[in-house]
């Protein structure tokens, strides 16, 4: 299976860096075909240009600046995100990937002003995630990054996408021991993906 892993950290030192070593590790040596994607070395540019977005619409050319990426996604059997979860959100870089990338005539098509999904190559949607806060603060506060991935990420990759969301709650208050368990525990999901 052809994968791509967007990690999004800053710092190659992080928790996070870890986790994306532990998921890039564990595909390879499961066998499937990696695309790694570390947005912040590969120095991705968030922001959407107001050229980009006139032209947002215009599928002959809205892709023209993100190309590279938008061949990469469309490559793809499965797509991985990496990422710590900020203000209850995705890092800006990751954000503005998909603001960017995740573009009419690439993830979703206007058909009679509805959206119509268009990655239906993207058959595994997994997110690997770290927050800062508790799994209970996170509910309460409607958990928007695990509702954007399972639901409006979902809505636009094959039907039949199984998806699945791995997250290390309470990282405010971690211990190396929780730390090295959430490891474990997606290195296993990973050695069956």
């Amino acid at each position: 299976m052809r994968v791509l892993v967007l990690f999004a950290h800053p710092d190659p030192e992080s928790y996070g860096a870890a986790l994306h070593r532990t998921v890039v590790e564990g595909l390879r040596q499961a066998g499937h075909e990696v695309d790694d994607c570390d947005l912040y070395a590969e120095g991705f540019d968030p922001v959407l240009s107001p050229d980009e977005r006139r032209f947002y619409h215009d599928t002959a050319s809205n892709r023209s600046n993100v190309a590279g990426y938008v061949a990469r996604l469309q490559a793809a059997d499965a797509l991985v995100l990496c990422f710590p979860v900020w203000n209850f959100g995705y890092p800006a870089i990751l954000k503005g990937f998909f603001d960017r990338v995740f573009l009419p005539g690439v993830s979703f098509e206007l058909v009679g002003g509805k959206v119509e999904p268009a990655l239906g190559n993207i058959r595994k949607l997994v997110a690997v995630t770290s927050y800062g806060a508790t799994r209970w603060t996170a509910f309460l506060m409607g958990n928007p990054p695990r509702r954007l991935v399972c639901r409006a990420l979902r809505a636009v990759c094959h039907p039949a996408v199984r998806t699945l969301y791995l997250a290390h709650y309470g990282m405010n208050r971690a211990t190396p021991e929780s730390r090295a368990a959430f490891l474990q525990k997606v290195a296993a999901k990973v050695a069956v993906f």
